[in-house]
């Protein structure tokens, strides 16, 4: 029998029951949109995750502060974590650093006049904070070393900030109240947006020496002085992120009197928490694969199982082409063609269905998604393999149907 034939014979076959060939075909619709959908949705976290690193600005080093083996004070006179002074040696000792900052936030009432705001997020900085984490100022201007060195009670703020304290009218010059304290307002930031789960447009910036003076409680000052939790480097693109790391490293244990087994600080790239994220959703999207596998699988029984009915209702027809000269290899094949039919019929609607499921998720939900070629051809490839596997049964099956019994089978 030709090729040709068989596919026709099949197809014939299939619309005779048009319900029943959809019901069939629904399990690999859904197992083949599942797959697509969900490694869509993946990609397209993970695609965020690294434009929202990357946006923070570029070639960063993120220095934290940890605790040595035997704890704060202890391991050769560690000091158990990061202090302002280790960002101004970073900046000033090491070569091929572009920049340096360091943040200490906290959260305070923020008024002018009648609008008062709660809970602001009050971050103290170094003067290199635009220039490292990519914020341009709008209006006014940033504060300078001088004004930290000096202490200078003034304010940066946020776009948004900006505009829910004073409206349309000009912040610089004027002051708010932060807590118990007046700030110059000298500068409004551009706005950013949220980054991260982070609202650059809600925060007020200030030096970060008034925040240790007058924003850290009098009872933890005495504890934590001057520390930090992170200092951010910017490395120069000319010079090599290695060598400044291993620069950072040989200089921190060296200032903290400790060794780099027992070091109070940790030194990671953008890379390491990109990695580390796309590790997670990577799990994630493992654990979605296997559930539209299953969905995949139920499709597949669900062939085999329409395929043997078919059999059944067709024991006559099988016997009456062997009889005028089907072989067993002409049944096999009509068989096994016409599954899979169903499972590459039912694998291009869950194509369609996937990615327009994809773009629909990615317009109506706050979830970015990315439509991967790979999956697609993935999760369509897989279709006709559960065809071929779950319909060789059941072909097999009718191939080895004798004729004399299948011709006299009512």
């Amino acid at each position: 029998m030709k090729l040709s034939e068989a596919m026709r014979i099949a197809w014939e076959a299939i619309l005779k029951n048009k319900v029943r060939a959809f019901l069939t075909m629904l399990g690999i619709i859904i197992g083949v949109a599942a797959v697509i959908i969900m490694v869509a949705i993946s990609a397209g976290t993970e695609a965020t995750i690294q434009e929202q690193i990357t946006s923070l600005g570029s070639n960063l080093l993120f220095v934290q502060s940890s605790f040595t083996r035997g704890g704060p004070g202890e391991g050769g006179g560690g000091s158990g974590g990061l202090v302002y002074d280790d960002a101004t040696a970073i900046q000033n000792e090491i070569s091929g650093v572009a920049a340096v900052v360091v943040e200490q936030n906290t959260s305070q009432t923020v008024k002018n006049g009648s609008t008062q705001l709660d809970d602001v997020a009050i971050v103290g900085s170094s003067p290199g904070l635009p220039t490292v984490r990519d914020i341009k100022v709008a209006s006014g201007r940033y504060f300078n070393d001088a004004d930290v060195q000096r202490k200078q009670k003034v304010a940066v703020l946020g776009y948004t900030l900006a505009k829910e304290l004073f409206g349309d009218s000009n912040p610089i010059g004027q002051y708010v109240s932060v807590g118990t304290t007046k700030l110059a307002v000298i500068g409004v930031m551009a706005e950013k947006g949220s980054v991260g789960g982070t609202d650059f447009d809600s925060r007020l910036y200030t030096p970060i020496t008034v925040v240790f003076q007058k924003f850290t409680p009098a009872r933890f000052a005495r504890i934590v002085g001057n520390r930090v939790f992170m200092i951010t480097v910017e490395v120069d693109s000319s010079a090599t992120i290695n060598d400044v790391i291993t620069q950072i490293n040989l200089l921190l244990v060296k200032r903290h009197k400790l060794t780099l087994e027992t070091a109070d600080f940790a030194v990671t790239t953008q890379a390491d928490i990109i990695n580390t994220r796309e590790s997670t959703t990577a799990a994630f999207r493992n654990l979605l694969a296997w559930v539209a596998g299953v969905s995949l699988i139920v499709g597949g029984i669900g062939i085999m199982n329409i395929m043997l009915v078919s059999v059944t209702e067709r024991t006559r027809e099988i016997g009456i082409r062997q009889s005028v000269g089907a072989t067993p290899n002409d049944i096999r094949l009509q068989f096994l063609i016409e599954a899979l039919l169903l499972s590459i019929v039912g694998g291009l609607i869950g194509t369609i269905v996937g990615m327009g499921g994809s773009y629909i998720f990615g317009l109506v939900s706050d979830m970015r998604t990315v439509i991967q070629p790979a999956s697609v051809f993935l999760a369509f490839g897989s279709a006709a393999v559960v065809g071929i596997f779950f319909g060789y049964y059941p072909a097999n099956q009718a191939s080895q149907l004798d004729p004399i019994e299948a011709l006299h089978y009512e």
